[in-house]
């Protein structure tokens, strides 16, 4: 026998997770926070990495770090969840309430891991596209979910890639409108300083997602967290990997969240250069800026990917979603560094001129004919 069967059939078609993480000077493609962990953290880390015992298997449920964020979102420890980074989570979503003759509500352009996910879990993916400026088609949503047959929502608050977050007022009308699982995916909650915690007690069906991998430096750990419900959270033990959180991202996890304190100067730097970028980009002529409550500017722009190119050749990396579905022409930038920022606009900026050179040139040679 020299072949093989076919893998399942929700594979065929699917396109494998991208990030398009290519060597650059400035990487501003994956809403990363561009400073690393400070020397005085990875001392703290390195200290209790020393004293675990690596033979041993990790707890199986973080409960030390469980325990540490319960008690700052003022919840018991059955009301916490860790995991592999956020995507273990998203996957464990659509394992527990999806499959075959289930549905999931989703919110386009979005994450496009939550289609995926729905996919490879045989769910139904019932789409809501959001307006033309990004917001949410909040009367299309409601709408949608009294039919009574979605079985899972997510809403992402600040949305990735538009960068908008969604209004509370709306999460408590869709909670209170539907039996449906509403997960709210705050994977940047800090840049935007708005969350829907409030409303976990009075809402069995509301999940909070939650990383360390953008406001707390940690991409390079993978670990994330959900809250909800204690029933909730008994329906995502049923489904997750055994040890999923390796012991050495829990110590990781636990010294960061008890020194936390020490990332608030960072945010408070991307909040305020968000703000100067976006001003920034407003004075290039032809660029239209989009409203960011996170730490990246969508952006779009004629020729985007060419100017994609232009910026890479110049050692700039940043999200190209210029032939995504409802994001043609459309940038996405990383706030980074004040230099990196910098470095960003002028690389832009000098691709505009340069393409509008080239066309007054061809229209004057247009012209001389």
């Amino acid at each position: 026998m020299n072949r093989v069967r076919a893998a399942a059939p929700q594979l065929a078609g699917l396109v494998p997770y991208d990030p398009k993480y290519l060597p650059a000077e400035a990487y501003l493609s994956a809403n990363e926070n561009p400073r690393d962990v400070d020397a005085e953290v990875r001392a703290v880390i390195a200290k209790r990495i020393a004293e675990v015992p690596l033979n041993r298997y990790p707890d199986p449920l973080a409960n030390r770090l469980r325990d540490m964020i319960a008690e700052a979102n003022g919840l018991d420890r059955a009301s916490v969840l860790v995991g592999n980074g956020g995507d273990e989570l998203l996957f464990d979503l659509a394992l527990a309430w999806g499959g075959p003759g289930r549905s999931f509500l989703n919110l386009p352009p979005t994450f496009s891991v939550y289609e995926a996910n729905a996919r490879l879990t045989n769910t139904r993916c019932v789409n809501v596209p959001r307006r033309e400026d990004f917001s949410i088609d909040e009367e299309a949503v409601l709408a949608r979910v009294a039919a009574g047959d979605i079985d899972f929502v997510i809403v992402t608050s600040p949305n990735n890639p538009t960068g908008l977050r969604a209004p509370v007022a709306f999460i408590e009308q869709l909670l209170a409108a539907t039996d449906a699982l509403v997960l709210v995916d705050e994977a940047y909650f800090e840049f935007s300083r708005e969350t829907v915690r409030p409303l976990l007690e009075a809402n069995e069906n509301l999940v909070i997602l939650r990383t360390f991998s953008k406001a707390f430096s940690l991409a390079g750990v993978r670990l994330g967290y959900i809250l909800a419900n204690p029933a909730v959270i008994e329906e995502f033990l049923k489904v997750r990997q055994p040890y999923s959180v390796d012991a050495l991202s829990q110590v990781v996890g636990e010294v960061v969240f008890e020194m936390r304190a020490r990332f608030e100067p960072g945010i408070r730097e991307i909040i305020e250069e968000r703000a100067r970028v976006a001003e920034a980009l407003r004075t290039l002529p032809g660029v239209t800026v989009y409203p960011s409550d996170s730490n990246w500017i969508l952006l779009s722009l004629e020729g985007a990917d060419e100017a994609w190119q232009y910026l890479y050749d110049k050692g700039v990396l940043v999200r190209d979603f210029s032939r995504a579905p409802m994001l043609e022409g459309c940038l996405r930038a990383t706030i980074g560094t004040p230099e990196q920022n910098d470095a960003f606009v002028g690389t832009l900026r000098a691709f505009i001129i340069e393409r509008n050179g080239m066309r007054a040139q061809a229209a004057r040679l247009e012209e001389g004919r």
